[in-house]
């Protein structure tokens, strides 16, 4: 896993959790893909459901996607930073991180 990806996992799950909408989400590193979903139990049974994720596409600029019920995932028209769209996720898309 190369640095600075560990470094955006970092500052992204610190982002996360200053926020109601997103707090408790955990974050993972594929490649150069932000992963980030949440734990959900259900019949007593724990597991971690992707819910949306940040592709680098630039230095600094990433893409968003989200996961569909097939399990592929669906490209948004959105970029930016980081920053900018965890801004996006817990303000406007909040539908789409909430917990099941």
């Amino acid at each position: 896993m190369k640095f600075e990806m560990m470094a955006a996992r970092d500052s992204l799950q610190d982002q996360l959790a200053s926020n109601d909408a997103t707090s408790g989400m955990y974050v993972r590193v594929h490649g150069k893909n932000l992963i980030l979903g949440r734990e959900e139990t259900y019949q007593e049974v724990t597991e971690r459901v992707d819910m949306v994720r940040l592709t680098q596409r630039t230095s600094h600029g990433y893409g968003l996607s989200y996961k569909r019920h097939t399990g592929r995932w669906e490209r948004m028209p959105f970029e930016g930073t980081i920053e900018e769209l965890v801004t996006l996720l817990q303000e406007g898309l909040t539908h789409m991180v909430a917990p099941l």
